[in-house]
């Protein structure tokens, strides 16, 4: 538990019907009951009226220059003239939700306002809050202290930053997986298996061989195998995981006046890069976020690849070649002069498309290499559609580059596949590398996490989470 009260606005800012202000700390029932009156029981919620005890307005002076709303009944009749007492400024009106700590978000005592939306009314309360007692909490710091007081661990609460960035339903559903702490129970039944047979193997060295059950060393590898199968799939869902949290990537290249930027706005459905039968149009990358099949994608669209004097240009090129290299899926589109050159596609992450299809004059190719496409017509769109979200299923099934992310559990998992041993032939050679893989797999599991790390996490996250 920690010693302070923090407070902030848990909401997006911007016009809006309701915003929320959270407060979280020992002092968090206090300063509730300094701007709210009466706190309900925890678990509970009710109406009221918020006011800032701090800053009082008498009869005559209010915000602003405006009057002061009045509280309570008005001026006698008999005596028009009488002065309505000095006041507590009434901010706005909501629901107020108390939650006692350990059973909370954050595992302390949380208070939470719900109040009107826009930026004038989440102001108002939060600065009464602040006068009340609490502080601003610092970027990420309400789940960072759900972290340190056990509500969460490390990865959940990565798993919550994923949640809230995710831009399709199936990134959605993969980080509330994280946050239920399958990918850590996921980890720990692989260390289990790891360690149960490292233990096995520790205990034939200490034994006569006599004394081994008939088909043990067959019984060693089928296990050996099982443990390789496993770590195959948990590599997947790695490589599964990293693509839903930061998008992948597609990039559409091709010559000067490929049909690029028509792609591009067909694929979007708006008129996203200008489109001009004059070559060379786009300069720079024009980038855009899709739902393909629930992957998020960052479809790119790139100068056109030739050689150039101009300087702006080239500079485009140059920029377009970087990002093939990084591509999880490359589309190229051809006309139909380069059909020939291209009749096959040794690079499993490229789709060729011969674009403007509707213009053919000639008999259309009859191999499916290239994809016949057409902005104009929609002739091909679903196929692209479709053939990318195969190269992205197909690249997270061979769960290459699964550890390129900060994911502490993909790189203990490539880590730990390195040091499995080939075989089970030499006893003493496979325990001790069994031994190794158990104690990297373990390390996110009983993991001692330095500040640097925290801070790497959280400063990640909005102020009010």
């Amino acid at each position: 538990m920690t010693g302070d009260t923090i407070t902030a606005i848990a909401t997006a800012s911007g016009r809006g019907g309701v915003a929320v202000i959270r407060v979280s700390g020992p002092e968090a029932f206090a300063v509730a009951e300094k701007i709210a009156g009466t706190v309900p029981a925890p678990g509970r919620f009710r109406f009221a009226t918020f006011r800032d005890e701090e800053r009082r307005v008498g009869s005559c002076s209010g915000e602003a220059g405006t009057p002061p709303l009045r509280v309570g009944p008005a001026p006698s009749s008999e005596n028009p003239n009488s002065q309505t007492p000095q006041q507590p400024n009434i901010l706005d009106a909501g629901l107020v939700l108390a939650f006692k700590g350990p059973h909370s978000y954050t595992g302390e005592d949380v208070v939470e306002f719900q109040c009107h939306g826009g930026s004038v009314a989440p102001r108002r309360v939060l600065e009464a809050c602040l006068r009340a007692g609490a502080r601003l909490a610092r970027r990420g710091e309400f789940t960072e202290r759900a972290f340190l007081n056990g509500r969460l661990d490390y990865d959940q609460a990565e798993s919550v930053l994923d949640l809230i960035d995710a831009k399709t339903d199936r990134a959605a559903a993969a980080a509330l997986e994280g946050l239920s702490g399958r990918k850590t129970r996921a980890l720990r039944s692989l260390y289990d298996s790891v360690l149960t047979l490292s233990s096995t193997v520790e205990h034939a060295l200490d034994v006569d061989e006599g004394e081994l059950p008939g088909g043990f060393a067959e019984g060693l590898e089928r296990e050996l195998g099982a443990i390789r199968t496993a770590f195959a799939q948990a590599l997947v869902r790695a490589r599964e995981g990293k693509m839903l949290r930061e998008g992948a990537l597609v990039v559409l290249v091709g010559a000067p006046n490929a049909g690029k930027s028509s792609l591009l706005n067909a694929l979007l459905g708006e008129s996203r890069a200008i489109v001009s039968p004059i070559a060379g149009t786009t300069r720079d990358t024009i980038e855009e976020w899709l739902d393909l099949g629930g992957w998020p994608v960052r479809l790119v669209d790139t100068a056109g690849l030739r050689e150039t004097d101009d300087a702006i240009e080239a500079e485009g090129v140059r920029r377009a070649e970087d990002l093939i290299a990084k591509a999880d899926v490359v589309v190229r589109l051809v006309g139909v002069e380069e059909v020939e050159e291209v009749s096959e596609v040794e690079d499993v992450s490229e789709i060729v498309v011969l674009s403007k299809c509707d213009l053919l004059s000639t008999p259309r190719p009859s191999s499916p290499v290239p994809l016949l496409l057409s902005s104009k017509t929609g002739e091909g769109l679903e196929a692209l559609r479709r053939a990318i979200v195969a190269r992205l299923e197909a690249k997270a099934a061979s769960g290459a580059d699964a550890g390129a992310a900060s994911d502490r559990l993909a790189a203990a998992l490539l880590e730990a596949q390195a040091l499995l041993p080939a075989d089970m032939g030499d006893l003493v050679l496979a325990g001790n590398a069994l031994a190794r893989a158990a104690e990297v797999l373990g390390r996110p599991l009983g993991a001692v996490y330095s500040a640097d790390l925290l801070d790497a996490l959280f400063s990640r996250f909005c102020v009010g989470k």
